[in-house]
């Protein structure tokens, strides 16, 4: 039962129920008071009850850079997501309250961002706003409703087909050749592994001599980015590659981290003069060659590591002739 008693000239009513912490308000008159107290009540025996006083006074750049300290350092992901987040907590949207975090704010952050980075990156970044409120809902009491499933996202961009010509090839792995005697020697193996190999950047990079079976002819992948293990299949040209590379004392295959082949390989594709290409279309142009020797989905699946399946139709392109005569 709700207790009402008067206040410096206002009427405070005061609820305590097991499970939940104390929940009062202040009001002019007393009937009022008794009747926010019988809502109140009512709610908690139906279990609709949600005390949002904790959302009223929480800041989103506060839950923001709790999420980044509790989840997102946890993450292997952690050097970019807490960049990107950070970012998000400097954005006028993250002093509002979190009561105030509504689909109409988030439909005008949407619309804002829209201007200034692609529809994926505010696909991205509507993502994170998900996650965190998510999060807050289920860990810290911050009880509001997420309102990302109430706004319109932007469509989706299509995939990226971009390979290169030969020519363009030739010129770009010359182009990865070091041009000075101190250069970077790690460059050109780990292009030409990824063309061979199909595996992506971050597994590449992360390759260990103990992780690599020559009688196997696999490689072993603790994490990978869908946060499972797997054993990748070598063909004899990324063995080879392996057989000639040197060994470097701390036991990674390739010792170079991602930023820094990401400059020399953007570098070695101005020199090349290879326009609109990426290193990770590199994986791309691997699974579109596999696909010509590997049909079979599963079995591309197996090599490449997607676990979705649509994902995969991007690199199939059976003829229908050749469909046709299977069918007999």
């Amino acid at each position: 039962m709700a207790s009402i008693r008067n206040r410096q000239g206002k009427w405070q009513a005061r609820i305590i129920r097991k499970g939940f912490a104390p929940i009062t308000k202040s009001f002019i008159a007393k009937q009022d008071a008794e009747r926010w107290a019988r809502q109140i009540e009512a709610d908690i025996d139906k279990g609709s009850y949600t005390n949002a006083a904790l959302a009223e006074r929480t800041l989103f750049k506060d839950v923001i850079e709790r999420y980044v300290q509790e989840v997102t350092l946890k993450t292997r992901s952690m050097k970019e997501d807490t960049y990107r987040l950070r970012a998000l907590a400097r954005h006028p949207i993250a002093r509002l309250r979190m009561t105030a975090i509504t689909p109409i704010k988030v439909a005008e952050y949407r619309d804002e961002r829209l201007k200034n980075v692609s529809n994926g990156a505010v696909i991205r970044e509507l993502s994170y706003f998900s996650s965190i409120i998510n999060h807050a809902r289920r860990e810290w009491g911050i009880n509001i409703v997420n309102p990302i499933p109430l706004v319109k996202k932007p469509a989706s961009p299509q995939g990226r087909s971009r390979t290169l010509s030969n020519d363009e090839l030739e010129r770009l792995l010359k182009a990865c050749i070091p041009r000075v005697k101190n250069g970077n020697i790690w460059v050109l193996p780990v292009v030409k592994f990824a063309l061979a190999s199909a595996m992506r950047r971050g597994e590449i990079l992360g390759l260990r001599w103990s992780d690599i079976s020559f009688d196997g002819h696999t490689a072993y992948i603790p994490l990978t980015k869908n946060g499972t293990s797997r054993t990748v299949p070598l063909s004899s040209e990324a063995l080879t590659i392996l057989r000639e590379l040197p060994r470097s004392l701390d036991g990674r295959v390739f010792p170079i981290n991602g930023p820094n082949l990401s400059v020399i390989f953007d570098k070695a594709r101005r020199i090349a003069k290879v326009e609109d290409f990426h290193f990770h279309d590199l994986r791309h142009m691997a699974i579109t060659r596999l696909a010509e020797n590997l049909p079979n989905l599963i079995e591309l699946s197996a090599v490449s590591g997607h676990k979705s399946l649509a994902m995969l139709k991007r690199y199939y392109h059976p003829k229908a002739e050749d469909l046709a005569r299977k069918l007999g």
